[in-house]
């Protein structure tokens, strides 16, 4: 685990450096948000009214180094397909994103017509050492915003690298089931459980998941993705 927080604080500095944007995140997040476009709008012929989920997060969810139909997103909606759910799952990951980040890109990125959200932030801030305090404000402004919206959200858990000390890690690591008990949230508690840290499961840098590992988050998130859907369907008929 300690390895993967290294190696994932490397990697994420490549793509924007002390927390700064990127040149390629204006267009990265553009294209996230034409693509989650996309699919929302697409709806199967044969199902009449899907389920229409965004995964919302950084490259764990975009699947940086992974063929598209390899990544969470992809995966996710074919095993909920397999399970007789209708579903649409739009991929609204970007590389190297923060909580920040995600608040700001947070309206375009889940476009109208989203029943429910996968939110899956957190590593790449814990990794720059953004106090705790201000990863918690960021998100508890993006679930609330899309709670206003009547979006169902599932909080995707992360946590802290163990070098940045306990009082670090007890407030990070806090956040989510802080949050989640809050608002009333679906929680992951850790979004890599049983991937971090195996190199058979990972990708040559040792952060993000090969297809493999991307099946084991699948497994892991599924029942937590089906309660999400059973909330949508409730929220529905009321």
């Amino acid at each position: 685990m300690q390895n993967f927080a290294f190696r994932l604080r490397s990697a994420d500095q490549r793509s924007a450096q002390n927390g700064a944007p990127s040149r390629r995140r204006p267009f990265l997040a553009s294209l996230a948000f034409f693509c989650a476009a996309a699919w929302l709008l697409q709806a199967p012929p044969a199902k009449a009214d899907p389920v229409r989920i965004v995964a919302f997060g950084d490259s764990l969810t975009a699947g940086m180094g992974l063929a598209a139909q390899n990544t969470f997103p992809s995966k996710l909606a074919v095993a909920l397909r397999a399970k007789g759910y209708d579903v649409v799952v739009a991929n609204a990951g970007v590389s190297g994103d923060t909580t920040a980040a995600a608040l700001a890109r947070l309206d375009w990125s889940v476009p109208a017509g989203t029943e429910a959200v996968i939110l899956e932030f957190g590593a790449n801030d814990a990794f720059r050492g953004v106090l705790p305090a201000i990863v918690r404000q960021n998100l508890d402004e993006i679930i609330r915003r899309l709670q206003a919206r009547r979006v169902e959200v599932l909080l995707a858990g992360m946590v802290a690298p163990r070098n940045l000390g306990a009082d670090y890690v007890a407030a990070f690591d806090g956040i989510y089931p802080a949050l989640a008990k809050k608002y009333g949230l679906i929680l992951v508690p850790f979004f890599l459980k049983g991937v971090a840290g195996d190199a058979a499961l990972n990708q040559a840098d040792g952060i993000h998941p090969t297809a493999a590992g991307v099946d084991v988050v699948v497994k892991m998130v599924l029942p937590s993705a089906e309660a999400l859907i059973q909330r949508v369907r409730a929220r529905k008929a009321s």
